[in-house]
């Protein structure tokens, strides 16, 4: 099964050149490694929340820009060993000498997909959510994210993906626990809906906001939708 390892980054925007240099450079020696595709995206529309939001996971400064980023990989044990390989190469040593961003504040975990939708391919942007679940409610989560993937896909969208959290870390600053407020009995799910461009992302939308399927009263959706933390973004690198 598609093991996924996600990420939410600050990086300061007059950094972006320099972070596309870093990210290509990461990109080669994990794919090396055994990823099976590496996805950078910048944020464009990441709104600021009531409770919590993207801004906040990652304590993002006036003059930084959200990054909602992931690896993919065949399955956990393809990301396990990629990640001892990663430790164990010299390459690693040199790169994080020199990072044009704070990696203190980077989240990130390993999730393992729940549900996968549509063809995919090279898209023009894209939507990322992260979101507290209930462990005890997984199946009607994943119920509710193939439902919802199949609206989307109706709209424009050309691939889904949900994932739940299974290796997510303690962060010393922040971490994605900390970002959703997670409480006991619950895990934590990260997801993007990939889009041919911005405009048809837009249209969707209004839409999907109408549709009885998804809007209705009295659904189990098996998460806690006031603390979901989601924003679009433009790619900014895909390999």
């Amino acid at each position: 099964m598609t093991y996924v390892e996600g990420f939410v980054t600050a990086v300061p925007t007059a950094n972006k050149d320099k972070y596309l240099a870093h990210a290509r450079e990461a990109a080669e020696l994990i794919m090396e490694k055994g990823a099976t595709r590496f996805v950078e995206t910048w944020g464009d529309d990441v709104p600021r929340g009531k409770t919590n939001d993207l801004w906040g996971a990652v304590q993002a400064k006036e003059d930084e820009t959200v990054l909602f980023s992931w690896f993919e990989y065949p399955d956990k044990a393809a990301r396990d060993a990629a990640n001892q390989k990663m430790m164990e190469d010299p390459r690693m040593e040199s790169m994080a000498k020199d990072m044009p961003f704070d990696g203190s504040r980077m989240i990130y975990a390993g999730f393992e997909v729940i549900n996968e939708e549509g063809a995919g391919g090279r898209f023009g942007y894209l939507d990322g959510v992260v979101v507290p679940t209930s462990a005890d409610k997984k199946d009607a989560y994943v119920a509710f994210c193939k439902k919802a993937a199949q609206v989307f896909l109706e709209n424009g969208a050309t691939r889904v993906v949900d994932a739940w959290g299974d290796d997510v870390p303690d962060g010393k600053q922040t971490d994605f626990k900390r970002a959703t407020q997670l409480r006991d009995g619950e895990a934590v799910g990260y997801g993007w809906i990939e889009w041919p461009s911005k405009d048809v992302r837009d249209s969707a939308w209004a839409k999907v906001m109408e549709d009885d399927r998804l809007s209705g009263d009295g659904q189990d959706r098996g998460m806690d939708g006031k603390r979901m933390m989601f924003g679009g973004f433009t790619p900014l690198m895909a390999t």
